[in-house]
């Protein structure tokens, strides 16, 4: 039984999860669904703390690297507020700044 919800922020979230590599979908789908079941907090590999209640799904696939940057909200709810793909070794800060951005507008 589900215990938790994942959304997405917006349709343009949701729009590039869906554009990514099917390896790196597939991965991001599996970690969901385990999070969507026994909450958010997995750890590592699958998800990792960026600080101020910012988290990250580590996707990975034979095509590269995905990055979802999500946080909880009231009622047991996960809200995927940015994706990318990563092509560094470090995240983007700009990529970063959107998803705390996002966070604020999501938890006043």
């Amino acid at each position: 039984m589900a215990t938790w919800t994942l959304s997405f922020y917006n349709a343009k979230v949701a729009a590039a999860v869906e554009a990514w590599p099917a390896g790196v979908r597939a991965s991001f789908l599996r970690i969901a669904d385990v999070m969507v079941e026994h909450g958010p907090d997995l750890g590592m590999p699958h998800t990792r703390a960026m600080g101020a209640g910012l988290f990250e799904v580590r996707a990975k696939g034979r095509e590269g690297i995905g990055r979802a940057f999500y946080c909880t909200a009231v009622g047991r709810r996960i809200v995927i507020l940015h994706a990318i793909i990563k092509k560094t070794e470090k995240t983007p800060p700009r990529d970063l700044d959107i998803a705390r951005e996002r966070q604020k507008e999501v938890k006043p």
